[in-house]
């Protein structure tokens, strides 16, 4: 009913009366002023783009992958064959695994015999178990695990012999160990590798040495360069073999008869790199008739070996 003052609300109590209550500070009226434009997002603590008190990333730190330090590879022979050979040599091994149900011939009962002569560990496997450490080899129920060769440092050798083998590009391993062989058989108190492009000293290099592995160190430079000049200010005199060289081996070896000698010998068909033959004091050659352009490493170094041990032996 219009004019009906008793419904709730109509009346207003005495003493009130709209806007801010007394006492409140205006505290209100403060909450409806504007408070300026909008930070942007990177001063914003809360924003995933805020770059005020994050650190500053050290991108030359972390640009470079963290250098592992390297270890030594197992090798393995597989197959009776070449294990039973191994063996024979006496190549440093440590596991003799055999294939549970093997026909046991001649080979495999030689290799038991001399793996356990030598004190190695013999392991029956199964066939998957073979197979993984053969990889794709055909193993023939036999896989010999032998040790990693350690290389001791090129430098050890400096100052303290008088006939030290260089390698340079030689990736056969067979030419390895024949190389050690004739470095054994001529005097020569280690043979030098290049670290990389080069032969390692495999169970196959161990093999071709027929043992003479155990008696000749092999040695590991970082750059073949640079140990050739660390032989020769140390007062070695620096013989390259080439088939490119200026003089024959024989006046090489002649004229270096009371010196201390590094034989740098280069591969077959690419003979030495640019550099390592500008570091020799004299590059040499072996002369050959017409109809054989090269000599496979290991012979030509056992004919340079040769002519050395001759011309001190005079």
């Amino acid at each position: 009913m219009a004019g009906n003052s008793q419904r709730k609300g109509a009346i207003r109590k005495a003493g009130t009366k709209k806007g801010s209550t007394i006492g409140s500070g205006g505290q209100r009226r403060k909450g409806l002023e504007g408070r300026g434009p909008t930070p942007k997002a990177e001063d914003r603590k809360q924003h995933k783009a805020y770059k005020g008190d994050k650190p500053i990333r050290n991108t030359k730190a972390t640009s470079k992958p963290a250098t592992r330090e390297r270890k030594p590879q197992m090798d393995v022979v597989v197959g009776r064959n070449p294990v039973v050979e191994a063996l024979r040599a006496e190549v440093p091994a440590t596991i003799l695994h055999v294939a549970i149900g093997i026909d046991a011939d001649e080979r495999v009962r030689e290799a038991l015999d001399l793996a356990s002569a030598q004190g190695l560990s013999i392991m029956e496997v199964g066939k998957a178990q073979i197979e993984r450490i053969a990889g794709v080899a055909l193993h023939q129920g036999l896989a010999l695990t032998v040790k990693p060769y350690v290389y001791p440092e090129s430098e050890e050798f400096i100052g303290n012999t008088d006939l030290v083998v260089a390698l340079d590009g030689v990736t056969d391993p067979r030419n390895l160990g024949a190389v050690v062989r004739s470095a054994a058989a001529f005097g020569a108190a280690a043979v030098v590798l290049p670290e990389r492009r080069s032969a390692g000293m495999t169970a196959v290099a161990w093999r071709t040495s027929a043992g003479a592995a155990a008696r000749v160190p092999v040695a590991r430079a970082v750059n073949l360069t640079r140990t050739i000049n660390k032989f020769k200010k140390a007062g070695y005199f620096v013989i390259g073999l080439d088939a490119e060289g200026e003089m024959s081996m024989a006046a090489a070896a002649a004229d270096t008869r009371d010196d201390r000698v590094l034989l740098v010998i280069g591969s077959e068909g690419k003979g030495l790199s640019r550099l390592v033959a500008e570091a020799c004091d004299v590059v040499a050659s072996i002369p050959m008739t017409a109809d054989t352009e090269s000599l496979n490493a290991s012979v030509a170094a056992g004919i340079a070996l040769y002519a050395i041990a001759e011309a001190r032996a005079d």
